[in-house]
């Protein structure tokens, strides 16, 4: 399948170092927003996307495969005329990221691997869930989703962002969520890992239900030579967008250590 142009958001100093952002199965980039002023602050050109399927992005049928998502943002970087980016991706946007460091490394400057996995099944659940959206749409599978992403406390807390969040899942096409379910069922990157050269920071949410940092964060970290694994307290899946102070500092303190 030929490379799809993503929907994107630039902002920052246009000669600062690129670093693109990728987001989670059922959101667009408004999820990376509490990252956006911390890193232009600090003179990065931030690069937000939306992936295929979601978001503004188009939504090609599928099936799609993790090959696609990557070479979508191959393409991005081709159009922006960016040799080479940092990648921060959370759970799908995590395994394009590891999926760019072992095909792509030369365009990769470093790698932050945030709540992911490299094999995530098992493949029956990705089925019955693409299954699910295809019959029902997005909106079904919302409430489930806002579950995963943030701890019951920050539910509580915050209805208003929890339902934000709703509405991003329920808004994202069915064809498009259930056919990056597919990519996640069919993904295999564990043996790989040990391609990936790029400095890389892999961040787990203390309590994560869908990538637990001991089953799935820790082998990543243990994959790729020399990378390191920060686990932050308070947080599920889409820890970024939950304790976003924590993980800016640590995507920040990574990206000027490379």
């Amino acid at each position: 399948m030929s490379a799809v142009k993503l929907h994107r958001v630039a902002e920052g100093p246009e000669d600062g170092p690129v670093v693109v952002f990728g987001g989670s199965l059922g959101s667009d980039l408004r999820m990376w927003e509490p990252q956006v002023a911390p890193l232009v602050e600090r003179g990065f050109r931030v690069v937000r996307y939306d992936a295929r399927g979601h978001g503004g992005s188009p939504v090609p049928p599928g099936p799609y495969e993790l090959e696609d998502l990557g070479t979508d943002v191959l393409a991005l970087l081709d159009e922006l005329g960016v040799e080479q980016a940092h990648h921060v991706g959370l759970s799908l946007g995590g395994m394009t990221g590891m999926w760019l460091g072992i095909h792509a490394p030369d365009r990769i400057a470093s790698l932050v691997l945030c709540c992911t996995s490299a094999k995530l099944g098992p493949p029956s659940m990705w089925v019955e869930r693409a299954r699910t959206v295809r019959a029902e749409g997005t909106a079904a599978v919302a409430e489930a989703g806002v579950q995963r992403w943030l701890t019951p406390g920050y539910r509580i807390q915050h209805p208003d962002r929890a339902e934000f969040l709703r509405a991003m899942i329920a808004a994202v096409p069915a064809e498009g969520y259930a056919a990056c379910c597919g990519a996640i069922e069919r993904m295999d990157l564990l043996d790989l890992l040990p391609k990936i050269t790029a400095p890389t920071l892999v961040i787990a949410g203390e309590h994560d239900p869908a990538t637990s940092p001991g089953e799935h964060a820790r082998p990543i970290a243990e994959g790729i030579p020399g990378a390191r694994l920060e686990i932050v307290a308070d947080a599920a899946h889409l820890g970024s967008y939950e304790q976003p102070a924590e993980f800016t500092r640590l995507i920040l303190d990574h990206l000027e250590r490379t």
